[in-house]
């Protein structure tokens, strides 16, 4: 039937009570797919590319550091007669005969120190030193440091008050100072302790490393402990913590399973960022002789025995240093993805 133009009747037809179609429903869905905390996480994080190409030169680093020594033909402590001083690609004579004889020999990539040694196995384990230390440092920042931070926010008053002084006085104690006087004062016990069977790790790593891991874990836990009890102090006085105390759930649960768990972001940003600084004062502390015992290397006693010879042998100096610069480097940019892809407050 027509309709009159002139008529205000609206014009309807039967096929408009007709079932929606599949693609006409999904058409008014505007909300986007729910996702989890940390799926959301490391999907915004494969987006930076800064991040994953940081990734990338880490899980390299680690692969020269921790693989490739295990394969390689000379040792970090081997020192080989006549080929002192060399520069990378370079053989000595006795090499070169060697090999004119007909014999293969694997040459010494960054060349040789004054004593002989091959200088890669060494930066790979400098590397590998640094790292290790960069990494237990860390963790043993971070045990403390969440421990003691969520129970200083968590109680808050009195006890608050009195362990938030004693972090204040920590601040003001100096590191390096320390860290002479325990490696004295530690000296004779860790000898005798390395003469009993099972501990000769501790000749290896000398007083001086054992010194460091005792300054970490006095002192470098104060930030981490901030950082939680900041946290903290936000999050208990949420419903679901007040829910919690009326269930008469015990504190130490709540703080473990409740608190902790909801800042989890927030500690892995702080733990990535912790890292480099971590290596950044064991190599400081070994340019200066205070880290790994001779012959065991570090990039930062490398560093060091390069800078006697930069005049002749530039090379000694630059590589290590080029490898702090791009480990330091490496964990940072990472740690700023991190920080972009976990926290709330970055999403757009």
């Amino acid at each position: 039937m027509k309709q009159n133009p002139l008529s205000f009747q609206l014009d309807i037809k039967p096929e408009d009570f007709l079932p929606a179609t599949e693609e006409e429903k999904q058409s008014q869905v505007i909300m986007r797919e729910s996702v989890s905390f940390w799926k959301d996480g490391f999907r915004r994080l494969r987006k930076n590319k800064i991040a994953m190409v940081s990734i990338a030169v880490i899980i390299i680093v680690m692969i020269f550091s921790f693989i490739v020594p295990m394969f390689y033909p000379y040792s970090y402590e081997q020192q080989i007669k006549g080929a002192n001083n060399l520069a990378p690609m370079q053989y000595s004579a006795k090499e070169l005969a060697r090999i004119e004889a007909g014999e293969k020999v694997f040459p010494h990539i960054f060349g040789t120190d004054n004593m002989g040694r091959d200088y890669a196995i060494r930066v790979m384990m400098g590397s590998k030193i640094s790292l290790l230390v960069g990494l237990v440092a860390t963790a043993i920042i971070l045990v403390i440091g969440s421990i003691y931070g969520s129970i200083a926010a968590f109680f808050g008053g009195w006890v608050d008050l009195i362990m938030m002084r004693i972090v204040d006085i920590i601040y003001t104690v100096p590191d390096v100072l320390l860290i002479v006087l325990l490696s004295f004062a530690l000296k004779a016990p860790l000898e005798t302790l390395a003469s009993v069977p099972g501990f000769g790790w501790v000749k290896t790593l000398g007083t001086n490393l054992i010194s460091i891991f005792i300054v970490f874990a006095l002192l470098y836990w104060v930030g981490m402990a901030r950082m939680i009890r900041s946290q903290i102090l936000t999050l208990k006085e949420s419903d679901y913590v007040t829910a919690a105390r009326a269930l008469g759930v015990k504190n130490g649960k709540i703080i473990k399973k409740h608190l902790l768990t909801n800042c989890i972001g927030t500690i892995i940003v702080t733990t990535t960022l912790q890292i480099p600084s971590s290596i950044f004062t064991e190599s400081f502390l070994s340019f200066l002789g205070l880290g790994v015992a001779v012959p065991l290397p570090s990039l930062g006693s490398l560093a060091s025995a390069g800078l006697n010879g930069i005049n002749s042998h530039p090379h000694l100096l630059f590589i290590p240093a080029v490898t702090i610069s791009l480990i330091i480097l490496s964990f940072n940019l990472l740690g700023d993805g991190l920080r972009d892809a976990f926290d709330p407050k970055m999403k757009k």
